[in-house]
């Protein structure tokens, strides 16, 4: 909330944040074993692969049990949204104003739909819309990251401060995941060879804000060698793998999102889809982390995607923007048609969510936060070099 156009916000309001189950401060799941293992590719083409990364999820599953107890089934956003509403009593408020990113707008509608006299106000920003059917939501993603990804390398071709500037961007992933996929690409960090899987999801991560597509232009040169001995350390740095919440993004994720693939020739059909959606960027997205990552998985899903409708809140803005690589826009949209009564504000820009990428759409929050009132229909805050004015 350091952001000047949230003084206001400072001034209007006491702020509470709180960690969700199994994450951060919570009592957190523990997963003694890893998650993840080269070795084991999250894009099986045979029976016997497919029987491999199921027993893999499996067994590392239940060491997660095992560590974590009987939490473990119980860390669903369904199980957050109910935290909410016992924060909210503890409290003594009668009703709250909420402002969600990301996952946090997947517990914002599913709170509203369940307590919609408590909503006061509530933005979700970066919204995920938990009645799109797992197998479409990793479509829409990969199409939503391939996006981004021809974004920043038409960015490369016109920016001088791209290190890639003057290289054909496409061109030079794609080789440099062939070469991934041939004999590995060496990370010092880790002390072994990379995997494509690995730095398209390092690379993904660095396409989630604006600003970091300097630092992704360089970790592309570093890892193809263009610019001395090959090095993928910077790129895989921000891979999913890598992050310390992973084993509760895995855990919740398979309790809200699990499509559960049902059978070799299923899962080879849903990647060969993906690959057709997003040429580059196919090898990782979050849905697919979710759909090869709960495969096996021994934790069964307590809140699975599920139709969502919205009536009787207070009016509440939905925020998306045009080519955010992580929650595609045409969530935005549909969580917008199941709300009665919403706003849509639209942030016509590059990264994940508004709020971080749009000085605009701060200024809608914090107003539509503190009258209650939604910003005038159509809006949208259009990028010019980085910053965003009312268009």
């Amino acid at each position: 909330m350091s952001a000047p156009e949230f003084g206001a916000l400072r001034e209007r309001f006491d702020i509470i944040g709180f960690d969700p189950r199994g994450v951060g401060a919570s009592t957190p799941v523990v997963c003694p074993r890893p998650l993840h293992d080269p070795r084991v590719t999250t894009f099986p083409r045979t029976p016997v692969e497919f029987a491999r990364l199921a027993s893999f999820n499996h067994a590392s599953g239940e060491a997660c049990r095992r560590a974590t107890g009987a939490l473990i089934d119980h860390v669903s956003t369904a199980d957050v949204v109910r935290d909410v509403e016992a924060i909210r009593r503890a409290l003594g408020a009668q009703r709250i104003s909420w402002l969600g990113l990301s996952y946090g707008t997947l517990i914002g509608s599913r709170y509203a739909e369940r307590h919609p006299d408590r909503v006061r106000a509530m933005v979700l920003d970066g919204a995920v819309d938990h009645a799109v059917p797992a197998r479409r939501a990793a479509l829409d993603e990969a199409r939503a990251t391939e996006d981004a990804f021809r974004r920043f390398a038409r960015w490369c071709a016109s920016a001088s401060e791209c290190a890639l500037h003057g290289t054909d961007v496409p061109t030079l992933f794609d080789a440099l995941m062939a070469s991934a996929e041939r004999d590995g690409v060496p990370a010092t960090s880790l002390g072994r060879n990379t995997t494509a899987e690995e730095l398209t999801s390092g690379s993904y991560t660095l396409l989630y804000r604006r600003a970091a597509w300097p630092l992704l232009a360089q970790a592309l040169a570093r890892a193809s060698g263009s610019d001395g001995a090959a090095d993928a350390s910077a790129l895989v740095a921000g891979a999913m793998f890598q992050d310390p919440t992973y084993p509760a993004y895995r855990t919740i994720g398979c309790h809200d999102f699990a499509p559960g693939p049902t059978s070799p020739r299923d899962m080879v059909r849903q990647a060969a889809n993906l690959r057709e959606a997003a040429p580059h960027m196919w090898r990782y997205s979050e849905f697919w982390d979710w759909t090869s990552g709960c495969l096996g998985w021994p934790v069964r899903p307590g809140n699975p995607p599920s139709p969502l409708r919205v009536t009787g809140a207070a009016p509440i803005l939905v925020v998306g923007t045009r080519h955010d690589p992580a929650t595609p826009y045409a969530w935005a949209r549909s969580l917008s048609g199941r709300i009665e009564g919403s706003g849509l504000l639209t942030v016509d820009g590059d990264g994940h969510t508004g709020i971080l990428h749009s000085s605009c759409a701060r200024s809608h929050f914090t107003e539509y936060l503190v009258s209650g009132r939604l910003p005038a229909e159509g809006a949208v805050c259009a990028d010019v070099e980085g910053e965003r004015d009312h268009d």
